[in-house]
């Protein structure tokens, strides 16, 4: 059983987890401040650095948070009986969907890097791998003698492919697409994708 102040370690890092998370889904990443989210939290500034190291450790948590988050709205369990190629369009749009709906939240996926000489704990990679297995399924079954690790990276190459698209138009960037056409085109490049996939 947890002693109290073990309790109230956990209560306090929950706060401090869930006012960064409010923080930056409404201000961005780059306004992110200790002393602001700790205000929020109600707690002293000094508090956060009884909980976490520094800001960079916080940060890992919310996109942990994230993570969980984009996760769960992937996992579609109404396409799970659908051909290879229905889930990974489905997998496409619902990752599109998360991206618009939690913009700041998701850029703060790609944008936040640790400080020099701090390294991305092996727990927090593990959960970026997370959506790579999930791509990498529908694979299995549309190129079948495919080795596991050829599927694995081309499921890394997938999502880069997609995530740049979705990317480079919702910064609007003079090459991205404009935000009506970007559903469309999304789903006809899954589509090209999947079925160059299966003719091999």
């Amino acid at each position: 059983m947890a002693s109290k102040r073990e309790e109230k370690r956990e209560d306090l890092k929950a706060r401090l987890i869930d006012a960064a998370r409010n923080r930056i889904a409404n201000e961005g990443l780059a306004n992110l401040r200790a002393r602001d989210i700790t205000q929020d939290a109600g707690c002293a500034l000094g508090g956060l650095y009884t909980v976490f190291s520094d800001l960079s450790e916080l940060i890992i948590h919310v996109n942990s948070s994230t993570l969980k988050a984009l996760g769960e709205s992937l996992a579609l369990t109404e396409v799970s009986r659908r051909t290879p190629t229905d889930r990974l369009r489905n997998l496409a749009q619902g990752y599109l969907k998360f991206a618009v709906a939690n913009r700041n939240l998701w850029k703060a996926l790609f944008d936040h890097y640790p400080p020099e000489g701090s390294l991305t704990p092996q727990w927090h990679l593990e959960e970026h791998m997370f959506l790579m297995g999930v791509i990498a399924e529908p694979l299995a079954e549309l190129q079948p003698d495919m080795s596991a690790e050829d599927r694995a990276i081309r499921a890394r190459t997938l999502f880069g492919a997609v995530h740049g698209v979705i990317s480079i138009s919702l910064e609007a960037r003079f090459v991205g697409l404009p935000q009506e056409r970007l559903e469309r085109e999304l789903d006809e490049f899954v589509l090209t994708i999947a079925a160059g996939a299966a003719a091999s």
